[in-house]
C-alpha cells in the first residue's frame, strides 16, 4: 500500500470506483480511439529505439519486455504483443482486465495481466520499456504519489530502458481551454464542464452522460504538468536522460503540439 494511505483512503479515490470505468467506457474507448492504436504502437516502437528489422542501429533480436501501466482493455498491450513484445499490463479495474485477458487468450498473445495499484507495482530490473498512455497520469491527490509511481517504473526498468508518458500538457490545456462543451459519442449526449484550480495546478472535470432518458455524472480532478515540470519529475525519479515531443511522429513540443509525450531513459 502506498506510504501514508490507508485502505479507506484508497477506496475513496475517485478512480477506484469500478462503476465509473464501466459506465464511461463507451465514451473513453470509442471507435476512433481503437483506430489509432497501430499509429501509437508505431510511435512507441520508434521512441523506444526498438527495431526488429535492422532499419536503425539498435536491432532487437529477442522479445522486449514491456510494462503497460494503466492498461485498461489492453488496446496497446495487445497491439505490442502482436508485434512480438512480451507484455505485462497493470490496471485496477477488474472488468477491463477480464476483457483484456479474454482477447489475449482468443488471439494467443503473450500478455500477463495483473490487478494492482500503479503506485505499488514494481519488478526490479525486469522491463525494457514502460508506457503510461491516454492521459492516465496525474490523478493522485498527493503529488508525491506521482513521483512514487515514476520511481517504481525506473526501478523496474533494465539499464538502457525507457519510460514513455503520454498526457495532457499544461501548455496545451491553457491553449485549448473551454469552460463547457457538448458532443455526441457512442450513442450518448456528453456534456462537459471544466474549471481551473490553484493557478493551473489542477483541471477539474465534470462529465455528464445522457442516453435514453438516463443521466449519469462524474466529477474528477487531474494534476496538470508542464513539459519542464514533468521533465524535472523524471530526473528526480532517477532517469538519466529525458526527451519531450508533441506527437507520436516526434514533432517538437511547441505551440502546435497535439499532446505531451515525455520519454525517460534509464
Amino acid at each position: 500500500m502506498p506510504k501514508g494511505l490507508s485502505q479507506k483512503d484508497l477506496n475513496a479515490e475517485w478512480f477506484n470506483d469500478p462503476d465509473f470505468w464501466e459506465q464511461y467506457a463507451p465514451i473513453m474507448f470509442d471507435d476512433a480511439h481503437w483506430a489509432e492504436v497501430p499509429l501509437v504502437a508505431d510511435g512507441i516502437t520508434s521512441l523506444a529505439n526498438f527495431d526488429f528489422y535492422g532499419k536503425t542501429t539498435k536491432i532487437v533480436n529477442s522479445s522486449p519486455k514491456v510494462l503497460d501501466l494503466c492498461c485498461g482493455f489492453g488496446r496497446i498491450s495487445a497491439e505490442l504483443a502482436r508485434r512480438g513484445f512480451s507484455v505485462t499490463g497493470v490496471d485496477i479495474t477488474e472488468s477491463y482486465l477480464q476483457t483484456a485477458k479474454e482477447e489475449a487468450s482468443h488471439e494467443k498473445l503473450n500478455i500477463e495481466y495483473l490487478k494492482a495499484d500503479a503506485r505499488e507495482f514494481v519488478r526490479p530490473d525486469f522491463f525494457d520499456l514502460a508506457v503510461n498512455l491516454y492521459i492516465s497520469f496525474g490523478y493522485f491527490e498527493n503529488e508525491k504519489d506521482d513521483l512514487l509511481l515514476v520511481r517504481n517504473v525506473c526501478e523496474s526498468l533494465r539499464e538502457g530502458g525507457s519510460f514513455i508518458i503520454e498526457t495532457l500538457g499544461k501548455e496545451i490545456a491553457v491553449r485549448d481551454f473551454v469552460e463547457t462543451e457538448w458532443f455526441e459519442r457512442a450513442g450518448f449526449t456528453v456534456l462537459t464542464q471544466y474549471e481551473i484550480l490553484d493557478s493551473w495546478t489542477f483541471l477539474k472535470n465534470r462529465w455528464i452522460l445522457i442516453k435514453d432518458g438516463k443521466r449519469i455524472e462524474k466529477v474528477f480532478t487531474q494534476r496538470l504538468y508542464s513539459a519542464s515540470e514533468l521533465r524535472a519529475l523524471m530526473f528526480s525519479a532517477g532517469f538519466s536522460k529525458v526527451e519531450i515531443f508533441g506527437d507520436w511522429n516526434e514533432s517538437p513540443y511547441d505551440k502546435r503540439a497535439a499532446k505531451l509525450i515525455v520519454i525517460g531513459r534509464k
